[in-house]
């Protein structure tokens, strides 16, 4: 990306471990749904580009993909092969269909439009048709062509679900939902993927959206000061990749500068405790 690194002042980006094989990777990504689902125009690309230029610079790694997110695979599988920047990128995709066949087909399909021959996560979409997929995925794993299963969900009344299924077949990474203003993973799944050696990647940690809508124009609180933070996404965020059993946060941007002020929340000091506590209770 042309000009200086707007990740340039930070501090140490916050890494987090995978619990099944103890690789780390920064605790903020990237998620593609909607930001990346656009045509072949170069103005529209090369913004993209410069969003994952941002990302990988900074040190981080995540890209979070689906099929269901119409042409982000391919989007952000054509830039990172153009950039030649596949090896730094640590590619999340997922699985979202009915039946056998067609989950193979729609797992190949994202090789072929992620430009990989392997991929680093793949997920099993709100758990559909979850011990179906996860056989030819236990298949690719052993053979290389995968590194990483998991399940993924996006809401909390799917937790519990999701903790059966992988008790019942166990995973290396389970994807759902937590923001400051909706706690609800605290509860029990957070606590279950520490207990379990679980990775935790989180979607939606902003709400939806609605959170920061509601919260622009307002002043940040003097505790955002003493954490670093000078915007509420960096505010919100580093109360989300704070807890200890999260191992990476996947907000999604197509803006490259959204991008810099989200990272900055995984540099600086971390809240303890104490202080997640005094920042949820503003919510």
């Amino acid at each position: 990306m042309a000009g200086p690194n707007p990740l340039s002042y930070l501090p140490v980006m916050l890494k987090r471990t995978i619990p099944s094989t103890g690789e780390k990777i920064a605790a903020v990504g990237l998620g593609t749904w909607r930001g990346f689902d656009i045509g072949a125009g170069k103005s529209e690309r090369t913004q993209r580009r410069d969003v994952l230029e941002t990302l990988l610079e900074s040190g981080a790694s995540v890209v979070d993909s689906s099929p269901m997110y119409g042409r982000a695979e391919e989007v952000a599988g054509d830039l990172l092969a153009d950039m030649g920047r596949r090896d730094d990128a640590f590619i999340a995709t997922k699985v979202w269909t009915h039946g056998g066949r067609q989950g193979i087909r729609e797992m190949e399909d994202s090789f072929r439009l992620l430009k990989t021959d392997t991929i680093d996560l793949m997920q099993i979409h709100n758990l559909l048709d979850w011990r179906t997929h996860l056989a030819p995925m236990r298949t690719w794993k052993a053979e290389g062509r995968l590194r990483y299963t998991g399940y993924t969900h996006y809401r909390p009344h799917a937790f519990k679900d999701l903790m059966e299924s992988v008790r019942a077949e166990p995973v290396d990474f389970l994807q759902f939902c937590y923001s400051i203003d909706e706690r609800d993973a605290e509860d029990v799944i957070l606590p279950f993927c520490a207990a379990n050696g679980i990775a935790a990647l989180i979607n939606v940690p902003f709400g939806g959206g609605g959170l920061l809508s509601r919260l622009n124009g307002e002043p940040l609180p003097a505790l955002a000061a003493d954490l670093g933070c000078i915007s509420w996404a960096q505010f919100c965020l580093k109360y989300v990749i704070s807890h200890p059993a999260v191992t990476c946060a996947i907000p999604g941007t197509a803006n490259p500068a959204h991008m810099a002020d989200l990272l900055a929340a995984a540099g600086g000091e971390m809240p303890d405790e104490v202080t997640r506590r005094e920042m949820a209770a503003l919510f």
